[in-house]
Order: C-alpha cells, then sequence, then structure tokens
C-alpha cells in the first residue's frame, strides 16, 4: 500500500523575493486535490519542520536536526510505498538516512537542476536545496553528509540525475569528475529505453516540480516537460525498482487558480496508480 507522509519544509531554500518560501505548503495543496483518496493510500501524517530563518546558516542547523525525526518516520513506512511530499529538496536528506540505516539503495534524481553545489568547487554555499544531490553523495560538510555517520547516503556509482535543463557549465564540470551519471532532459528523451539511465535497484525517486514547464517553482525555466511527461518518466521508473518517492519544491502560492497543483497531482496519480 502507498503510505503517504507530508514533510512540509522550507528551510533549504533562500528567501523568494524577500518573503518564505511557499513550498511549505505543497503537500496541502496536493491533499486538497484528493492525492491521499485518488491512490487509495494510507495516511501516514506529517512531520512538521523547525520555524524558517532568513539566515541561511541557521536553516542548514535546522536541517541537520530535522533530518533524523524525518528519517524515522520514513524508515518506519519503507515497507509499504513512501510518497513525501515536502517542502523542499533538503528532505532528500531524511530519505537518505532512512535507506543508508537499511543498507545499500540507488537514487533517481529528477530535477531541473543538478543541485550539486559544493564547497569543493563553488565560493559558497548556504541553501542546502540548491545542494542536495552533493550533500547525499558526501560533499558537505560532516553535519548535514554525515548524520550518524552514515555518509554518503548514496553511492555516486548509484545515483543517475535526469532531466536536468540548467546546464550551468561550472556545475556540469563538477559533478563530471563523480561517479554519477546525467542525462539532460533531451538525452532522456532519447535514451529513455535504455537501462544505462536507470540507477542501482531497488531505488529512491527525488521528484523536484522544477522538471516541470510551469510557474509555481522558486526557479522557473522554459524547455521543461509537460505533465503527460512526467507521468511516462514515473511510470518508467516505477516499472524499474523504484521503493518510493518524494515531491518537493511546488509553490502553490504562485498558483493562484490550482490549475498546476491538479497538474501535478493528476501526474502523480496516474503514474502511481
Amino acid at each position: 500500500m502507498i503510505a503517504v507522509l507530508d514533510a512540509p519544509s522550507n528551510l533549504g531554500l533562500r528567501p523568494l523575493r524577500g518573503v518564505e518560501p511557499g513550498v511549505s505548503g505543497l503537500a496541502s495543496a496536493l491533499r486538497a486535490c484528493g492525492i491521499i483518496e485518488r491512490l487509495g493510500a494510507r495516511d501516514a501524517g506529517v512531520v512538521e519542520p523547525p520555524p524558517y530563518s532568513f539566515d541561511m546558516e541557521a536553516n542548514r542547523a535546522a536541517i541537520a536536526a530535522y533530518t533524523p525525526r524525518l528519517a524515522e518516520r520514513i524508515g518506519a513506512i519503507l515497507d509499504d510505498f513512501p510518497v513525501v511530499l515536502g517542502g523542499d529538496c533538503s528532505i532528500l536528506l531524511g530519505a537518505g538516512v532512512a535507506l543508508k540505516r537499511r543498507g545499500r539503495y540507488g537514487l533517481a534524481f529528477v530535477d531541473g537542476h543538478l543541485d550539486f553545489r559544493s564547497l569543493e568547487w563553488a565560493p559558497e554555499v548556504g541553501a542546502v536545496a540548491g545542494e542536495d544531490l552533493a550533500v547525499v553523495t558526501g560533499h558537505a560538510e560532516a553535519s548535514l553528509a554525515d548524520i550518524e555517520g552514515l555518509g554518503p547516503y548514496f553511492r555516486e556509482e548509484d545515483v543517475v540525475a535526469l532531466c536536468e535543463r540548467e546546464r550551468d557549465p561550472a556545475e556540469r564540470a563538477a559533478i563530471a569528475k563523480t561517479a554519477i551519471k546525467v542525462y539532460d532532459v533531451d538525452a532522456f528523451r532519447d535514451l529513455r529505453s535504455s537501462t544505462a539511465a536507470v540507477p542501482l535497484a531497488p531505488f529512491w525517486i527525488h521528484l523536484d516540480a522544477d522538471v516541470l514547464d510551469i510557474s509555481a517553482v522558486d526557479s522557473p525555466a522554459p524547455g521543461g516537460l509537460e505533465f503527460r511527461e512526467l507521468t511516462s518518466v514515473l511510470t518508467w521508473l516505477l516499472d524499474r525498482g523504484a521503493i518510493g518517492l518524494q515531491v518537493t519544491v511546488f509553490d502553490p502560492s504562485l498558483d493562484p487558480d490550482g490549475s498546476q497543483a491538479r497538474g501535478l497531482t493528476d501526474s502523480l496519480v496516474a503514474a502511481l496508480a
């Protein structure tokens, strides 16, 4: 049975135009679209995050404290099929810790960005939602990347990043030095029938809504997936060994008529059902 757990943390994002990021409303928006009922899922409740701070260092410390609590709750539903409703991408740390407590798992990182910012190559860091792939593969401070001495939560060779379209040359150069496989959105459309684009199974799916060509995300950009394409991508992954899924970065405050929330929910339901 699918189990739906809310992780409404916005701790990993910088303020959006001077205000607190609205991604903490993602779970409520998808629940309002009937995601639990339509999936016939079990309601696993919510893991409340610490309050948001406009100080990114304070938020990093709060994420380090939140991650073990979130991992505990994800771990409790791993024998179901967890669907974790974020929140921002920093909730990936909770999934990573939960999985590493059990053993070795892969990661399908479906995101419009690589989120691989790290002090190993960048002049500064701060917002963990732009660093989450670096953190979970061990490229960050121990307080985030080695919680409980479990880091890295995913081995580089067990990770595949799919559908990225930012194509930042410095970030691409940094990730090219790792064993992480990257297929940008165009390459993945061509490679979808190939096992080359599949991570180690069983694997976790990280889904950032900014992989879509929508406006209700913190960093919208043209050229992303349509909702029907997202359904196809998720279905393809679910057929190849996925054991759980998280959804992040959708901001309902940027979706006044609710149409994008409905589209995202429809896509998830079509793939998961």
